[in-house]
């Protein structure tokens, strides 16, 4: 069976429903994604590695990862702390907004308590998959021994997987933003990066200036997404433009990069094409962008 890693946070999620109810869930991006991944492949493993509390919303929590199939068995518990919580607004368009109350969640310390026998199980998965938001929540202090750790994974053979998911309000600038993120692509196997954050990052807002930074880092799959632009996946230096067709009806996008990243990962472990992973990818991300919240049901 196909293994793969999801390293990061998962948060309690609050948001107004259409009654005007507030309506608590959990979510976070790269819990996303694996959920995503797990309803369109549920034959690759699909493993969490992050840090919850103790406490009844963690055990909720817990308790939600396996009624969506996640492999928890990877995620810690830390009887001090608990998991972070945000509140999404969404607009007439469906653009989010979140306000974030996270600096004290559990998963921002998950990294101290990787020992060698947690560092053994991650060896075991075929993909290693985190993000800009993965690394920034991370204490400032432990992230060196995160690198470390993904090195360690990489020359184990796991593959490495990089989305940048860049939100600039969790960096403490973007100096420091930026020598994380070269370290990242330094280390990646598969880059999934949208259009949007390189241009608010670095300035670049087109398929060819993202395409021309990341060609030093010797990056094997490219997957470089502009939302109803298109996307370009490069392979072995194989350039790929794929169209995307457009959603009329966008209720809210808090999860359609998440969304985007699951269906098309698990495509690829499950052996589709490259036309093929971005196909089930956008679909996914277009009917998920259709219903509110991060975790759409699973009836749809």
């Amino acid at each position: 069976m196909k293994n793969i890693i999801l390293m990061g946070e998962c948060m309690v999620e609050l948001r107004r429903d259409v009654n005007g109810v507030i309506a608590q869930s959990f979510a976070g991006d790269v819990y996303n994604a694996g959920v995503y991944l797990k309803r369109t492949c549920p034959s690759i493993n699909v493993q969490l590695a992050s840090q919850v509390g103790s406490d009844t919303l963690s055990e909720q929590m817990l308790a939600a990862f396996t009624d969506e199939d996640i492999d928890s068995s990877l995620v810690l518990q830390d009887p001090q702390r608990m998991p972070g919580l945000y509140w999404v607004n969404t607009d007439a368009s469906g653009e989010r907004s979140f306000l974030y109350w996270r600096e004290s969640a559990a998963a921002r310390w998950q990294v101290e308590n990787y020992d060698a026998a947690y560092i053994e199980k991650l060896k075991q998965a075929d993909i290693f998959f985190f993000s800009g938001i993965s690394i920034a929540i991370i204490q400032p202090e432990h992230r060196e021994r995160f690198w470390e750790v993904v090195r360690e994974l990489k020359e184990s053979g796991v593959k490495i997987a990089f989305d940048p998911n860049y939100r600039p309000k969790l960096w403490k600038s973007v100096e420091d933003t930026k020598a994380q993120y070269d370290i990242a692509f330094s280390l990646s196997d598969i880059a999934l990066p949208g259009v949007e954050d390189f241009d608010m990052l670095y300035g670049l807002s087109d398929f060819a200036a993202v395409e021309t930074f990341l060609a030093p880092y010797n990056i094997n799959e490219q997957v470089i997404k502009d939302g109803p632009n298109g996307v370009v996946v490069i392979e072995d230096s194989t350039r790929t433009f794929i169209t995307i067709t457009p959603v009329e009806n966008v209720v809210d996008t808090t999860s359609a990069g998440d969304s985007f990243n699951g269906a098309y990962l698990g495509s690829r472990m499950t052996g589709g094409t490259i036309e093929a992973a971005v196909a089930s990818a956008a679909k996914m991300a277009g009917t998920v962008i259709q219903y509110p919240g991060a975790i759409i049901p699973k009836s749809v």
